[in-house]
């Protein structure tokens, strides 16, 4: 069954349309109803997925995708998602997500744990940033082969972990592989996927700062990344995703060229889909550059060469 959070009426105090309202009585009008399907919601026969429980105080879950596995001990790689919304929208278990992670895990052969966190502003920033740290640190404490979920200690390879998230998601991730190194040295972060990430730049700029009450102003790390911090982002590879008709996209850019020459010793790539704009891939998965972005984001995973089978401009 699908639980939907009810609406109100009344004055309002914030307005940040499309994605919540908060009026003078403190109550929180999201613009999009709060929907969750369960783990075989239109699941491909070819999958498996069900939730596990991360913590119990606070209370964190994430929803986990694998392959229908037909070699006992094969290993594959580990992919951490972490949905976008603008810190305060979706959560693993909406339909976008459900459809859209595993698509990635049937294209690129992956075990995914889509992860949730608190949504914000009812749990202001730095909330989803916590919680989903706490789900990496939970993802990697079965790289010994001795966690609480046996899909994670019998067929994820360690080595191969990547690190991905849309929109505010994608900020989040941005914000976890800068800690990672220094933390949790014996989980390989191999590669960071950033899809039209949400840093400073934009008409949204207010909305971050309202959700995040304690901030540290206009030089913000977590909203604008710091040379210093990139240097260390935790990974060998990142890829970054921009659409063309995305708010978002010129603070994507900026991140990207700053990252070249930071000091980190990475590879970086960035992509850019033209006449599209935020998070198309979610709303038209079947358009012929959403197509092009998942055939990228596969064979960045499994390091394999993009061959385009369409010439319109990207």
């Amino acid at each position: 069954m699908m639980e939907i959070e009810k609406f109100n009426d009344g004055e309002i105090a914030y307005d940040f349309s499309p994605f919540f309202k908060v009026y003078k009585d403190g109550y929180i009008e999201r613009c999009l109803p709060i929907i969750k399907v369960p783990p075989s919601h239109e699941l491909p026969t070819s999958l498996q997925s069900k939730d596990v429980l991360i913590t119990t105080e606070p209370p964190i879950s994430a929803r986990i995708f694998m392959p229908q596995m037909t070699k006992l001990n094969s290993k594959l790689p580990v992919l951490i998602y972490i949905h976008g919304g603008g810190f305060a929208l979706r959560s693993p278990f909406d339909p976008i997500y459900q459809k859209y992670v595993a698509s990635i895990v049937t294209e690129a052969n992956v075990i995914a744990v889509s992860i949730e966190y608190r949504l914000a502003p009812e749990h202001p920033i730095p909330t989803g940033y916590e919680d989903s740290w706490t789900s990496l640190r939970w993802v990697a404490s079965h790289a010994n082969g001795h966690g609480p979920e046996p899909w994670l200690n019998i067929h994820g390879d360690f080595s191969r972990v990547f690190l991905a998230g849309d929109s505010a998601g994608a900020n989040i991730a941005y914000n976890l592989a800068v800690r990672i190194r220094s933390v949790l040295p014996k989980m390989k972060l191999a590669g960071m996927i950033l899809m039209h990430p949400f840093f400073m730049g934009s008409k949204l700029d207010k909305m971050w700062f309202y959700l995040c009450p304690r901030n540290g102003g206009l030089k913000d790390s977590r909203f604008k990344p710091a040379a210093e911090d990139m240097a260390t982002t935790g990974c060998e590879r990142v890829l970054v995703f921009l659409a063309g008709r995305d708010k978002l996209k010129n603070a994507g850019r900026s991140y990207y060229e700053e990252l070249k020459k930071c000091g980190w010793e990475g590879n970086v790539e960035m992509v850019e889909h033209d006449g599209v704009g935020h998070v198309f891939h979610l709303l038209k998965p079947r358009c012929e550059q959403a197509l092009d972005m998942m055939k990228r984001l596969v064979s960045f995973i499994n390091q394999e060469p993009v061959i385009i089978s369409w010439t319109s401009k990207i």
